[in-house]
């Protein structure tokens, strides 16, 4: 059974003649004009006053239906009565009106304080049998408890009639313990003056004592049941009903047998047929369930459930085990007292186990934890399991199912952390066991993985799922705007679920669009919209149609249960996805916004980041002197927002040794002390390797068709002939950076023109679903195609090698190579000889003219006399020159000596110094590239800088 623990706060803060000083008034009378009042009205009562106009009623209206064919001695009026005696007794004296209504509004029993209220009162107050549902009479205590489905309180102007407002009201629904549906509504009049808190209590008493007595009723019928079933094993076993009923232990069940037995009887009484099944029990055991009707003297039709362990004769003695004041959906002593004026119900087959001696004596030794007593020993295997109300079996078959779909649902939603998918899930498990269909909306924001500022106006139509297609929902994309009366806007608003049982009978979800909601009740009756919330975010809505049965506070309570255990995983979804997009930001924003200007290589590029979480994956291109380009792939293990950081920290460090000319393997060197180095400075990281990564550099020449490179726990990468023809080149491994302490080593190899150089990180080939080797074999197959440009190839290895789904970040650069062409390149070598300088000038100058950079030969003289000068003086023999014309114009002096000149500021009255601040002030950029033997000092040229 539900009971909301909410109650509502009255708010007396208008005044007004017709509430002698308390309610809403000026807001009552502010809405009737069409003017908004959301802010001064409680929602309950705001959601009835709109529903009320939308059904077209009058404030002024004085007269209400009256029913004469009204129930005045049913199951809950003879439940009711001795519990509104002794509230008239408890209230004598008092302007109190106490009713009863049915679940359709009807009062069926009335009570009151002062017998001279049914002078006073007009017949609608003190006469049973007029209808106070809210269709008919507007907002009332009656009306609204039905409608909200809760404990409701009314005051003065909050009421829609004007006949109500000179009292209050306080309403509570009255359930059958058995099925959770609501019987009726209990409900006390009162003069404004006479508000007090305990009446919540009073109400609530008097509710549960009405409750209690109606499961005292259905406690009865199990009674008769019982004793109709003893009464027939009797007849059927030639003996006294007592004979053999103390041979418990012959079915030796165990709890978990037990429990077995009691859902598959549970299921059989449900199904209300004579029948017959075998039970697999553990071990390998079985036991065979037979079901058969019967009715008492009474005329109560019930179904009894009997095992049968294989052999046993189906006339032998019916036996009983002393474990049966055990068995579900027997009402405990405990459940059924009401109070220490009212005895106790005892369960049905216990309290006929009680009545005979011999049962007496077995069952209090099995309480006692002893064996029962053998009185007369039975050689039969036969006993009672469960007997019941059909009715009552299947509110049991239904608990079950509930039950286990709330475990399903644990398993099956949250398995992803994508809102969209996490939304399909919830929609999924409730759809057939639930919902015939299922509609969930979700803020726009909530999913790009923000807070929406304001959820109920950013709705859009998420999904729709159900039994069939074709059904005229708003489909998935489109905004959701909700009326101002409808269910959802209320469950929005009220932040709980709201029920409609009966959506032809739901004014306000009428009202809203009566044509779309005309064709949707040709397909669905019943609705509950339940509210997404988690950590008191507002996520969306999910909305359960059902088209067969409707729903009752059961279902309501389930689909609450579902979809804030769906809330929890959607916002996991969504704070997940939220910080997925930062962190994505972050590495998008560390990786190259562009390529540089060059012409060594044509370079295409992708980078892909994991379904799941974002690694720390990069590439980068960076021109080197001499026109040659850098080529760099890493990869940072683990994935979130410290991969990322660590990433561009590395990048960035990375990009500066190259920019110093260093040789791939000294990058490396340095770039794995910066990383033992970071992990050694992060205080939680406590120097045990936390960050780690790997890199593959690699430089190109295009002068001369080379690549250098050196790789640290890299994958390889792939060299593409001009002819097609695949190869990985033979570069070792080395050690991951991080470790420290290891040597890199690298390799020089060959590449053509029009070759392609594909590097790729880890994430491109290795797969717990694939074998690497495999997977390499397959980039060879997608590489093996000639003529392909740089983007083509991206492209090839993405549609054909990269996984469809991949778990980690996949960075791809691949770069088609070009020659620096010949005739652009002059080169003089000449012994350490000062008088030789004056003709490199010369021979600079005529080639300088043969390729038509006249305006560049005055730079280019000064530079490289000061340059050579410097070589000859200070270097060692032999001297080499080289002029590159490429983008810029490039002047390169090399010889065999390690030192290097250095920029400094020259004194007045120093005779030298001078010559490197020319040579800076008249190129672009100047440094030192550092050989195996020796050394080059070079300088570029704008060509349009002369």
């Amino acid at each position: 059974m539900v009971r909301s623990d909410s109650e509502p706060t009255p708010i007396p803060t208008a005044t007004g003649r017709a509430t002698g000083g308390t309610g809403p008034t000026r807001f009552r009378e502010r809405f009737l004009q069409g003017e908004p009042v959301d802010a001064g009205v409680r929602t309950p009562i705001l959601s009835s006053w709109r529903r009320s106009l939308a059904l077209g009623l009058s404030p002024d209206q004085t007269v209400l239906p009256f029913r004469e064919d009204f129930d005045s001695g049913g199951r809950l009026v003879r439940a009711a009565v001795p519990v509104l005696d002794r509230l008239q007794t408890r209230f004598s004296g008092s302007e109190m009106n106490i009713s009863l209504a049915d679940a359709s509004g009807t009062v069926l029993l009335r009570r009151f304080g002062q017998s001279s209220l049914l002078r006073k009162l007009p017949a609608i107050q003190t006469v049973p049998g007029f209808v106070f549902a809210e269709q008919v009479a507007g907002t009332n205590g009656i009306g609204l408890a039905l409608a909200e489905r809760q404990l409701i309180r009314v005051y003065g102007a909050e009421h829609f009639a004007e006949r109500s407002q000179r009292g209050a009201c306080i309403a509570l629904p009255v359930r059958d313990p058995l099925s959770g549906r609501i019987e009726g509504i209990l409900c006390f009049g009162y003069p404004l003056s006479a508000e007090t808190p305990a009446l919540t209590a009073v109400i609530r008493k008097a509710a549960q004592a009405t409750e209690r007595r109606l499961l005292r009723q259905s406690s009865t019928r199990e009674r008769a049941l019982l004793q109709a079933y003893l009464a027939t094993g009797a007849d059927a076993s030639g003996a006294d009903a007592a004979d053999g009923l103390d041979r418990a232990p012959t079915l030796d069940l165990r709890p978990r047998d037990r429990e077995i037995l009691k859902e598959k009887a549970a299921e059989l009484i449900s199904g209300a047929q004579r029948a017959a099944v075998d039970v697999s029990l553990p071990g390998g055991r079985r036991i065979t369930l037979v079901s058969r009707p019967m009715t008492s003297a009474s005329g109560v039709q019930g179904i009894a459930i009997e095992a049968l362990l294989p052999g046993s004769a189906p006339g032998a003695p019916l036996l009983l085990p002393h474990q049966v004041d055990e068995v579900s959906g027997f009402p405990t002593a405990e459940a059924t007292a009401e109070s220490a004026a009212e005895p106790a119900a005892e369960p049905a087959v216990l309290s006929a186990v009680r009545s005979h001696p011999r049962l007496a004596v077995a069952e209090r030794a099995g309480r006692a934890g002893r064996p029962p007593e053998i009185v007369e020993p039975s050689p039969a295997a036969r006993g009672l399991v469960l007997l019941g109300e059909p009715h009552v079996g299947a509110y049991a078959v239904a608990a079950r199912r509930r039950l286990e779909l709330l475990s399903e649902a644990s398993a099956r939603m949250g398995t992803t952390l994508d809102v969209r998918r996490t939304a399909e899930e919830l929609a999924e498990t409730a759809v057939p066991r639930l919902a015939d269909f299922v509609t969930v909306d979700l803020p726009e924001a909530a999913l790009r993985g923000e807070e929406s500022a304001d959820p109920v106006e950013d709705l859009r139509r998420t999904v729709v799922h159900g039994i069939r297609d074709g059904l005229p929902f708003t489909p998935v994309g489109k905004r959701i705007e909700f009326g101002p009366t409808a269910p959802q806007l209320r469950c929005l608003t009220s932040g709980r679920a709201v029920l409609e049982p009966d959506l032809k009978a739901a004014a306000g979800w009428l009202a809203q669009d009566p044509e779309h909601t005309r064709q949707l009740l040709e397909h669905v009756h019943s609705l509950i919209a339940v509210p997404l919330v988690a950590r008191g975010v507002l996520l969306g809505i999910a909305s359960f149609y059902r088209a067969g049965e409707p729903y009752g506070d059961d279902d309501r309570s389930l689909a609450q249960e579902l979809s804030t255990r769906a809330a929890l995983s959607l916002d996991n979804a969504r704070r997940y996805t939220h910080e997925r997009a930062m962190v994505l930001a972050l590495q998008r924003r560390l990786l190259p916004h562009g390529l540089p200007d060059q012409d060594a290589v044509e370079v295409a590029h992708r980078y892909l980041p994991a379904e799941s979480d974002v690694g720390g994956d990069w590439y980068d291109v960076i021109p080197l002197s001499g026109s040659r380009i850098g080529l760099l792939v890493g990869d940072v293990v683990g994935h979130g927002m410290l991969s990322a950081a660590t990433m561009g920290r590395l990048r960035t460090a990375a990009r500066s040794y190259a920019e110093l000319d260093f040789p791939p393997d000294e990058v490396l060197v340095h770039l794995d002390n910066l990383v033992g180095r970071l992990d050694r400075e992060d205080p939680d990281g406590e120097g045990v390797g936390i960050i780690g990564a790997t890199c593959l550099y690699a430089i190109y020449d295009p002068t001369t068709q080379r690549c250098v490179m050196a790789r640290a726990g890299h994958p390889p990468p792939a060299l593409v002939s001009p002819d097609g023809t695949v190869s990985y080149p033979d570069l070792p491994a080395g050690p991951p950076l991080g470790l420290g302490g290891l040597p890199f080593d690298a390799v020089e190899i060959d590449v053509p023109q029009d070759s392609q150089l594909v590097l790729y990180t880890d994430g491109l080939i290795e797969d717990r679903h694939r074998d690497v080797d495999v997977v390499l074999e397959q980039l060879r197959e997608a590489l093996a195609q000639p003529g392909r440009t740089p983007e083509e190839t991206c492209q090839a290895i993405l549609d054909t090698v990269a996984p469809a789904h991949p778990c980690d970040d996949i960075a791809l650069l691949v770069a088609r190579t070009h020659a620096l062409d010949p005739d652009r390149i002059a080169t003089w070598e000449l012994p350490a000889d000062p008088a030789l300088v004056s003709d490199v000038r010369a021979a600079a100058l005529r080639q300088l003219a043969d390729w038509g950079l006249d305006e560049a030969s005055f730079a280019a003289e000064l530079i490289l006399s000061e340059l050579v000068t410097n070589a000859v003086r200070h270097g060692s023999g032999p001297i080499r020159v080289r002029l590159l014309y490429d983008r810029a114009l490039i002047c390169e002096v090399s010889d065999a000596a390690n030192t290097a000149p250095h920029l400094r500021r020259a004194a007045s009255t120093d005779e030298g110094g001078r010559g490197l601040f020319l040579v800076a002030q008249l190129s672009r950029s100047w440094g030192t590239r550092y050989l195996a033997q020796g050394k080059v000092i070079w300088a570029e040229c704008e060509l349009d800088a002369a």
